[in-house]
Order: structure tokens, then sequence, then C-alpha cells
């Protein structure tokens, strides 16, 4: 299969399986740019996410209000400010971005990014984009805890909201880790985590057990102690079979918090 372009224009325009969502009459009212959380994410859920974006950007006081609109505060301690600097100009930019739970979904891997529908008078209200986030999927990561601290529902989330914000595009050839996935990196940098080292997974070197229907593949991060030169490794591994998403001879999307096509 020929390698294909990630970012969030060509996607769009080309119209490939995209899964156009209509938003809310409530999120038409924010002249600016905002994101909103939809009431289909539960409470426990919303504090998972909320838990992790605080951690990654140091925003002390981030929440989501009682109309579901993201409120970043004033505060900050800590974390990456390059994180927080991509959440400020999705706030107060000139695009929408809605966060609905898609979880146990079968077309939808960790996260996905897809265009938003405005219900009505669209032609005067500013792009929309729905990042569809599947909880369980993030449940099945089993792992080393250093890379499990780098891949997570908040680093999912941020790396969506790249695509959406900066229109950057996710590698096309397993010899690069695209423009996304390494400005995501400089935040996990900013915070002395691991860096992802690729792009696409590959087969985990474990045997799973063949009373299952089970495919477990693995995910590399690495960091580098400087006291004594020496790069670490750590892997993530979850069963392809029971997280959803597209996946091709390419072994794409599903490594990555992904915009599928």
């Amino acid at each position: 299969m020929e390698p294909r372009t990630r970012n969030l224009t060509s996607i769009i325009s080309r119209g490939l399986c995209l899964v156009v969502l209509c938003l809310a009459s409530w999120a038409t009212s924010y002249g600016n740019g905002s994101v909103v959380i939809r009431e289909n994410v539960a409470a426990n859920r919303r504090h998972e996410l909320v838990s992790r974006l605080r951690a990654i950007t140091g925003f002390t006081n981030l929440r989501f209000d009682e109309a579901g609109v993201l409120q970043l505060g004033q505060l900050h301690s800590n974390g990456s400010k390059q994180a927080r600097a991509l959440l400020t100009e999705a706030v107060s930019g000139n695009k929408v971005v809605v966060i609905e739970d898609a979880s146990s979904s079968s077309d939808v891997a960790f996260c996905r990014v897809v265009a938003g529908r405005w219900l009505s008078h669209a032609d005067t209200k500013l792009p929309a984009f729905v990042v569809l986030i599947d909880f369980s999927d993030f449940k099945q990561l089993t792992g080393d805890s250093q890379a499990r601290a780098s891949f997570d529902v908040g680093w999912g989330f941020l790396h969506e909201l790249d695509h959406v914000i900066a229109d950057s595009a996710d590698a096309e050839d397993p010899s690069t880790l695209g423009v996304c996935e390494s400005h995501i990196n400089e935040m996990r940098s900013e915070l002395g985590l691991p860096l992802r080292v690729d792009y696409f997974f590959t087969d985990a070197s474990v045997r799973s057990d063949p009373n299952f229907n089970s495919k477990l593949v693995r995910l590399p991060f690495e960091s580098y102690d400087l006291q004594t030169s020496r790069k670490h490794r750590y892997w993530i591994v979850w069963d392809l079979n029971s997280v959803g998403g597209l996946v091709t001879s390419r072994q794409t999307a599903v490594a990555r918090s992904a915009v599928q096509q």
C-alpha cells in the first residue's frame, strides 16, 4: 500500500471515510475558538483526561466548566511549555474542537479526529472538529511504566489537537516519525519522559496464548541517561484484536492516536 499523508487538510479534502458529526447547539455561542467536551463523556473519564492534561501542561486549574467548555486558568506549575501553548491556541484561536467518548468503538483506535458539521448556518461559524477518544483502548496497554507515562489519554488528545491546530502531518514511511509526533516528543522532553522512537508499531517479541485470538504488538520509547551516556528503551504492548481502528499492511494508525483514513 502506498504511503498516505496524515495532515488534516489532505484527509478532509480527499473525504476518505470521514465521520461527519453534528455539533450540539450549545457550542454555537462561542465566537472564538474553544474546546468543548460532550455530555456523553462520563465524570470519571472527564477526570482522567483533566488529570492527565494538568500533569502534562502544568495548568493547575484546568477544568471543564458547567457548559463543558475547557478553562485553562491562569496558574501553572512546571509542565510542558509547548503543551500549554497548544492548548492556549486551541481555546482562543479560530477553530472549535469537540471531545466525544468513543469507548469500545470498532473504528477508533485510542483517539481519532474527524471533521464536524454545524446543524445550521455553517457558513457563519468557525471550522469544527471532533476528537473521538476510546478510553477503553488505553486500559488495554501493558508494558514499562516509563513508556506508559508517555502514551496515555492526555498525550493522545494532544496529538489529535496538534493535527487540528498546527495541521501537522504524521510519518509516511518507517524511516521518519512525522511532524506531529515529533512535536509531541518535544513536549515529552520538557517533562523528562521517554520519547517515542517509531511511528509504526511492530509485532511484540512475546508469545500469546494460542487458546486466545490475540495479536500482540508493541511501540518503543527511549530516554538518554546523561550520567552513563546510555540509552534506555521502554515498550508499550497491546492486543491488536482488542483495540479497534483500521489496520493496514503498513501498520499505520493504530500505533498512533491516529487520524485514520
